[in-house]
């Protein structure tokens, strides 16, 4: 066994994959219900779970998503590795439609979303200045490129709220900031990723030029859904392709699969047990610990 348990959050067709054989579970958290039941299945040895992020069909708008409840069902399904794939705008004129951006950056520009799995009577600080994992990021770059997409490594990805696109104004703003690509949500999804210990990749899928391109059009709904149409078969390619590599690959430790040994802060003796007892899934490995963190 290679060790890796791929844990995929994407659009509802990623699972579509030739091959994949599987069943639907349905997870409970105590942070509430995922977006959807996830896929449990292999592609050949590798096994991959497969989550919906805005539910079968697109039910539920960027703000309204349970990214907590997400997070913790891939963990209790035993995922040791997070690939998000997302659509997104593109804020630089040589990421064009179509292009896959392997992010390294975010700006977190959110605010109405709950982004720790800590809180009062538990706290934890985990560090985000690096918030995907280079390993994991290589490989879903070496997938996506097998795939047959125009795979850009490295950029900044722009997390807005949403649910509505950019003005012009914030548009221009977010260029001179240096960012390469908008999106609504990757975060707090690679926060909660990197406090459940989960190393995180991200394949943002660029559909549009957002609106800083006066030249053309401002985005519409129509045209991010026709580029995301085409670029959906490579995105299931990327997956299909990433679990053969990973399947003949040996999973070495990452320093991510014990970050909460650093970030836990509250004494033993002061830690809320409702809180502890949520936490079971998410860092029971650090919190059994004896003594503690």
């Amino acid at each position: 066994m290679s060790g890796w348990v791929l844990g995929v959050i994407g659009g509802s067709g990623l699972y579509d994959i030739p091959g994949l054989e599987g069943a639907w579970r349905t997870v409970e958290t105590p942070w509430g219900a995922p977006s959807d039941q996830l896929f449990d299945g292999r592609i050949g040895d590798q096994r991959v779970v497969f989550l919906p992020r805005h539910g079968r069909g697109h039910r539920i708008p960027p703000s309204a998503l349970n990214f907590r409840a997400n997070v913790d069902a891939l963990k209790r399904l035993g995922v040791t590795d997070v690939v998000s794939l997302s659509a997104c705008g593109s804020l630089r004129e040589d990421r064009p439609p179509g292009a896959f951006v392997v992010v390294d950056q975010f700006i977190d520009r959110t605010f109405a979303r709950e982004k720790s799995f800590f809180a009062t009577g538990l706290v934890a600080h985990v560090s985000m200045a690096h918030p995907v994992c280079p390993r994991l990021s290589a490989l879903a770059a070496a997938a996506a490129r097998e795939a047959g997409a125009e795979v850009h490594e490295g950029g900044t990805y722009l997390v807005m709220e949403g649910p509505q696109f950019s003005t012009l104004a914030e548009s221009r703003l977010y260029r001179s900031w240096g960012c390469d690509v908008i999106g609504m949500t990757n975060m707090p999804e690679a926060k909660l990723a990197r406090e459940a210990e989960l190393p995180y990749a991200s394949v943002a899928m660029v559909t549009d030029y957002d609106c800083w391109r006066e030249e053309t059009e401002a985005v519409t709904v129509s045209e991010v859904v026709e580029v995301m149409h085409a670029n959906a078969g490579k995105a299931r390619a990327l997956v299909a392709a990433l679990a053969r590599s990973l399947a003949t690959t040996p999973r070495a430790p990452s320093p991510i699969d014990t970050c909460l040994d650093t970030a836990v802060i509250t004494a033993p003796n002061a830690r809320d047990p409702a809180l502890t007892a949520k936490l079971d899934a998410i860092a029971g490995r650090v919190l059994r610990r004896a003594g503690g963190a």
